[in-house]
């Protein structure tokens, strides 16, 4: 399954490795998993960059908005080989992060994968394009298909259903240190003192009716639990998930949940 699982970039990926090489230090390098080609066919409207057609091995893909999207299909996942490189909307793969490539829907956008061989179920942010093979649907990260179960077999029979569209990733990047450019600092994080946890706030609501939704929303990554806070004469809602000590586990719980539209999700060191 190992040599099934990374058939799928062959050729193509080393064709835009080798081109890569030779322009990384002028340009930043485009997602492994697009190749440009021929020029697209022309259309009358200006499209968005991730909305534009492609072509992969000989065959055109046409992205467009699908909102009663549900499909079922064989799902395969992808890791190291495009680890810390960019995505199809810019944005870096870090193996380690729930997310997902499809081929024609919006960029980013949110869906529900279920793995129909043992019920598991997940939302996730899907930033990239793929999988360039025929018969599956989608393309999980590592973290993904460890998600859904099925990383050790390779492949899983899943319904993919679309759930709306997800906000653009923010600047905010804490602690997703293997996300980062390579020529990027990370930002300076202090740890957790003896006895200290580490919590994600995914928001703060001033009606309880929306964090109760948001709560709802975060079942598939932790225990999300409604924390009252008065403030200025009012009371807000946070929505918190607690996440032990670990702050660099810490920080990839904070990604899953800005990639399940909450983008502006942080980390709080409870004392």
């Amino acid at each position: 399954m190992r040599r099934e699982r990374w058939k799928r970039g062959g050729g193509l990926a080393l064709a835009l490795v080798a081109a890569a090489s030779l322009a990384a230090c002028a340009t930043p390098r485009l997602s492994p998993r697009i190749s440009e080609g021929r020029p697209p066919p022309k259309s009358g409207d200006r499209l968005p960059g991730t909305m534009r057609p492609y072509q992969v091995r000989g065959v055109w893909y046409t992205p467009r908005e699908q909102p009663n999207y549900n499909e079922v299909g064989m799902a395969s996942w992808y890791g190291q080989q495009f680890h810390n490189r960019q995505t199809a909307n810019g944005e870096m793969f870090d193996m380690w992060v729930i997310s997902a490539a499809h081929k024609t829907l919006p960029l980013p956008s949110i869906v529900e994968v279920t793995n129909l061989d043992n019920g598991k179920k997940i939302k996730v942010r899907v930033n990239d394009r793929g999988p360039f093979v025929d018969g599956r649907i989608i393309d999980m990260s590592r973290a993904g298909a460890d998600a859904l179960g099925f990383s050790g077999k390779g492949m899983a029979r899943v319904r993919v259903r679309y759930v709306g569209p997800a906000p653009a990733r923010g600047k905010d990047r804490t602690l997703q240190y293997a996300g980062l450019a390579r020529d990027a600092e990370p930002r300076a994080v202090s740890l957790p003192r003896g006895g200290d946890e580490w919590i994600v706030q995914a928001g703060a609501f001033a009606e309880r009716d929306n964090a109760e939704r948001a709560v709802s929303s975060l079942h598939d990554v932790g225990r999300a639990r409604i924390v009252p806070l008065k403030r200025d004469g009012r009371t807000l809602y946070r929505v918190v998930i607690e996440s032990g000590r670990d702050v660099v586990g810490a920080g990839r719980l904070r990604d899953q949940v800005a990639q399940l539209g909450f983008p502006d999700a942080k980390l709080i060191a409870e004392r």
